[in-house]
């Protein structure tokens, strides 16, 4: 008989109730290291979330960096900084033509003064040989005043031209450093510009291959991730089949100790017992094979992690820049040139301010110039006529008005003199104005224009800056979470420290108990068929009712109905589907 194989001291330790004990430790604590994986696996799968997240804002930025500081209006700044030097040279000529005209207006002033002196002159003979004549005296005297006039309006008329020269020769003279400056600067300024534009597009070309790259790993562990809780049903599978064998020896107590149980002699009841026992070690056996058949791919699959996540912070730290140039965020360097262009730009704003101040000026003075002009021509015509009436006078006197006469007459010529130095401003006027245009700055370049894309290229650049340099941190720090978390799961998911010993502990228990022959009961089929039937229906698994009917054949009584077979594949597929 089988059961005489087994020693008193075996029998003695282990009774059905004994390895139960045994089994309920083994199954709590499958149970709460499961549950604690799963509850690790699921905070990775959030902080994955997180990351992925973190990804495609990174991506979002990039986008918006793309379409904002390397845009159409920094190229617009560039090719506007480009012709900054030929601007400021053409307008270095026109004020040099403003210089050249202004020149030649203050030799036709020059002539006007001298002729106005003559005048002078002139008039105050006429009043002093004309002084024992009582109708000359206010004659002499009222030309002398329109002489007097003329003067001021001529000096004035000298001043504004005076006045536009000196302003001409600052504007010529900053705009002259300037250019300089610009062709020192300038082109240095541009290429950095262009160069920087450059390396922040193939740095954001890395920084998107990059991206890629730590996608495609964190979208792989997820995969993992998912895989791995889907495996983890091999300790809700363990847990249940423990939980079967516990069944199963209770079972066999509560059938000892009924009715049917006690019909049976002690003979019978040592077979039973020795059967039921190869039946829970053959089920505990074939369990402690598939753990770790389960439980190794569960742990082989979670090392990998260790791996991708080493490779996530390597690519982490090359888009955070911590193993770049500066930083690894080129945007501030562009930043950086764009301020250097900004001050040029400070630069053109002064002198379009005081260009446009010469060319209004400019054309202030022609205008006054103009009705001064006409002021000139009608003292000029006043005194001509005085001049005149004074000849008709001198002529009814006779030779006591000759004197007089002589010197009106030379009055009257040198008056016709001023005519022509007046046509000759008058013409002038026309090529001064034309000349102060071409000195006023143009409209695309003022601050309007180049300033403002300027303003707003370095908003635009700082703006991008910090929302790449805020994502690239939540980056870092979502991928060092999910680092942290792993390193924790690998931790924690250690299914062979402890479990795997305790099921095999419990294996080789029931089978020291079971012995090494398996008792023939054949001859009590008939009575053991209600706890046959019991123990079969707790199985969940057809892999544990092949191995109940290697041991324990099916009768007739025992085989199970067709609506509790539909029964056990339902049941099987509800748990296929169960998530630990």
């Amino acid at each position: 008989m089988a059961h005489a194989l087994v020693s008193p001291t075996a029998a003695a330790c282990t009774s059905g109730r004994d390895i139960g004990r045994t089994l309920e430790s083994a199954r709590s604590r499958v149970e709460e290291r499961f549950l604690e994986g799963g509850r690790v696996l699921l905070s990775v799968m959030d902080v994955l979330n997180h990351l992925l997240n973190s990804l495609e804002s990174v991506t979002a930025a990039l986008d918006n960096g793309e379409s904002s500081d390397t845009g159409a209006d920094l190229r617009v700044t560039v090719e506007n900084l480009t012709a900054l030097p030929v601007t400021e040279e053409n307008r270095q000529q026109a004020l040099v033509s403003l210089a050249q005209t202004g020149r030649e207006l203050r030799k036709h002033v020059s002539d006007m003064q001298e002729t106005m002196r003559y005048l002078r002159t002139f008039a105050v003979t006429v009043k002093i040989t004309g002084a024992g004549l009582a109708e000359f005296s206010g004659f002499a005297q009222e030309i002398l005043e329109r002489i007097y006039s003329g003067t001021d309006e001529v000096n004035r008329f000298a001043t504004q031209l005076d006045s536009l020269d000196k302003e001409v020769k600052l504007a010529a003279s900053f705009g002259a450093s300037v250019s300089k400056g610009y062709a020192d600067t300038v082109p240095a300024v541009a290429a950095a510009l262009r160069d920087d534009a450059a390396k922040i597009a193939e740095h954001r070309k890395h920084l998107g291959v990059v991206a890629r790259e730590v996608g495609a790993i964190a979208r792989g562990v997820q995969s993992k991730v998912a895989s791995t809780l889907s495996a983890l049903q091999i300790g809700d599978i363990t847990r249940q089949r423990i939980e079967h064998v516990q069944a199963t020896l209770s079972l066999l107590e509560e059938f000892f100790a009924g009715e049917e149980g006690a019909k049976l002699d002690a003979g019978a009841r040592k077979r039973l017992q020795n059967v039921i026992h190869h039946l829970t070690a053959a089920q505990m056996s074939d369990m402690c094979a598939n753990f770790q058949r389960g439980s190794e791919n569960v742990v082989k699959t979670i090392a990998s992690f260790d791996h991708d996540m080493r490779e996530i912070l390597k690519l982490r730290d090359q888009m955070s820049g911590e193993s770049g140039e500066a930083g690894g965020n080129f945007m501030r360097a562009l930043e950086s040139s764009v301020s250097a262009a900004h001050e040029i730009v400070k630069q053109v704003d002064t002198t379009s301010r005081q260009a446009d101040q010469v060319s209004q000026s400019t054309i202030g003075t022609a205008a006054k110039l103009s009705e001064a002009i006409a002021n000139i021509r009608a003292v000029k015509t006043d005194i001509h006529y005085m001049a005149l009436n004074t000849n008709l006078r001198c002529s009814r006197l006779g030779e006591e008005g000759r004197s007089i006469n002589v010197v009106t007459a030379e009055l009257r010529i040198f008056a016709g003199k001023l005519d022509e130095s007046a046509d000759a401003i008058v013409t002038g006027l026309p090529a001064l104005e034309a000349a102060a245009g071409r000195v006023a700055p143009a409209a695309d370049v003022g601050t309007g224009g180049l300033g403002e894309s300027l303003t707003s290229a370095v908003g635009n650049i700082r703006s991008a800056a910090n929302m790449m340099e805020n994502e690239l941190k939540v980056l870092a720090e979502n991928g060092r979470e999910v680092a942290t978390k792993i390193s924790l799961l690998i931790g924690k998911l250690d299914f062979q420290r402890d479990l795997g010993e305790v099921f095999a502990s419990c294996a080789d228990l029931l089978e020291s108990a079971a012995g090494t022959e398996v008792a023939d009961i054949s001859d009590l089929t008939d009575a053991i068929a209600p706890l046959d039937r019991k123990i079969f229906k707790h199985y969940t698994m057809v892999q544990e009712r092949s191995i109940h009917r290697d041991i324990i054949p099916a009768s007739e009584d025992s085989a199970p109905a067709p609506a509790e077979t539909v029964k056990a594949e339902t049941d099987e597929d509800l748990f296929a589907d169960a998530l630990f």
